[in-house]
Formats: C-alpha cells, structure tokens, sequence
C-alpha cells in the first residue's frame, strides 16, 4: 500500500520495513533519530524534512498531487493537517497517546497524570478537520504508575506503534475496520500547561502533590525559591511523619539531619529528591537541603 506520512521518521522506517511504499514522508518539526536510516528504507519517497524547507505548504502540497497515496498516516505530527491534506482513498488516520476522548489535545502526559487517571493508553483514530475527533480504530491501555511525564511518553511509544502498524496492515489487506464515533460528552481537553497548571497549593494532600510534581516533569518542572535561589523541583517521594514535619505549616521548608529536603503539604510532607537550576545544573539531594532556611 502506497502511504502519505507525517511524524517522527521512526515510525516511517517501521512502516516501510513493513512492506508499505512510503511515496510521501513529511518529518516532523523536531528533532528525532531515523533520518538516515529511512533513507535507506525507503530510497523512492519524496522526504519533507519541516526543520529545512522554507515553503512547508507548497512542497507538501506538490509532493501529494503526484504522489497517488493510498493512506495518510501521522504518528506524533506536531501541527494540525489542513483537510486538503486529509483526502485519499483510504482516508487518513493518527495515533493519539491517551485513550479518546479523554485527553485530546497537545499534552495528554501532562493531564493523565495530573488527573489521577490509573490507565491511559492510546488511540489509532480517523484524522478530521479538527484535533483529535475522528472515529476510533483501536485502542491500548497502559497503567500511569508512578511515571513522570516523559517516563509515561516513552512508555506509550512501544504500544502506538504496534497500534499503528496493525491498522495500517488490516488496511493494506482490505480489512473493513469497526469504527467507533467518540462520545464528544465524555471529551477532556489537555493543553499545554500555564499558569496556576504550574504550581501547587500546598495545603493540598501529599498524594495530589506529588502528582503535579510527576505531571511537570522533567520539564519544566514545578518552580519553587528557598533562600532566595530559584530551582525546579523535578522528583519527590511523600516524607516519613516526623516531629520537624509537624512543626512546619504548609508550603515551609526545612532540612532533616540526614541532609533531606522537606516541603510540608497539607497531610504530611514531601522529600525533594532531584530539581535544576534556572541554568539547567542538576541538583541532587544534598544540593536541594542545603537550599532550606537556616
């Protein structure tokens, strides 16, 4: 099967290595290994690196009126499709990383782990006119554990590629999939995350603190000041109860003997275990306690 493709060029490599003839590989406006390597895989495709040309529209444009394709297949394409690129005779899919409808939008690790979600996942589904509404092909789950936010994006790497593989094969052997039309009652929105998003109340439980420190990390992490420096607390653990915590209000600081770093919560207190500097250093334990006020 002849594909259009938009995204990280590790999933055009797969895709080609698959048997599928890439005629169109747009890549990503990020950074992201398989540059060379999809050269290699597929020496026929007309590649659109969106980092070097200067006319992204154009060259997009000319590449799929010669192209022919079959499909169009985006796989973490940072922009919105414009429709005209969206028409083929198969149609157009994209996989999301969160289970639609829950979490469209541009930072669903960010939002599942702020939630308090136990499973998330992701989603091959139809590509529309408009984010992450199309009809859904299939679906994954993964539990959310205790991952930070990019801890849970690599781990959602592995299963929306084996997604996407699938639903492109079932496609490319004539398949008619199920497709399921999201319940736009239950959609959650997931932006990028802004303002009070970026910090805490710290009168709030240990548990649901901890949750936005994992949501913010490793960037931008969860800014904070002690002693007049400013950091970025990127990983804590809840804090043993002791007689220091319980003398501390909430949003206070204080260093334990063993050189630990303790911000009290609401319900208890929480250990800072790594952060950075506004200058990018890292900051481990002791770095952090030696931030508490004397």
């Amino acid at each position: 099967m002849k594909l259009a493709f938009f995204g990280l060029p590790l999933a055009a490599c797969l895709l080609a290595s698959d048997g599928h003839e890439l005629a169109v590989a747009t890549l990503a406006p990020v950074p992201g290994p398989g540059r060379r390597r999809l050269a290699r895989v597929a020496p026929g495709a007309v590649v659109i690196d969106a980092l070097a040309t200067e006319d992204l529209e154009g060259d997009v444009d000319a590449a799929l009126r010669s192209a022919g394709a079959d499909l169009v297949v985006s796989w973490f394409w940072t922009r919105l499709l414009p429709a005209r690129w969206l028409s083929a005779p198969l149609g157009a899919i994209g996989v999301h990383p969160s289970l639609l409808p829950r979490h469209r939008g541009p930072d669903p690790y960010f939002a599942a782990i702020d939630a308090g979600d136990p499973l998330t996942g992701v989603t091959v589904h139809r590509l529309e006119a408009e984010y992450d509404t199309g009809a859904i092909l299939g679906q994954r789950t993964l539990p959310v554990g205790d991952r930070d936010a990019w801890q849970l994006a690599r781990a959602l790497d592995r299963p929306s590629l084996a997604l996407l593989r699938e639903v492109v094969g079932r496609l490319a052997r004539g398949e008619r999939l199920a497709e399921t039309r999201q319940p736009d009652g239950h959609a959650t929105w997931a932006p990028r995350p802004t303002g009070d998003a970026l910090r805490v109340d710290w009168r709030w439980p240990t548990e649901r603190v901890l949750r936005r420190v994992r949501a913010l990390a490793p960037v931008p992490g969860l800014a904070l000041e002690l002693g007049g420096t400013r950091f970025y607390l990127t990983a804590a653990a809840r804090a043993p109860a002791s007689a220091l915590v319980r003398a501390l209000a909430p949003g206070e600081a204080a260093a334990e003997a063993e050189r630990r770093l303790l911000l009290r919560t609401g319900d208890g207190a929480l250990v800072a275990l790594a952060g950075v500097t506004e200058d990018g250093e890292p900051l481990g334990q002791a770095a952090l306690a030696a931030l508490a006020p004397a």
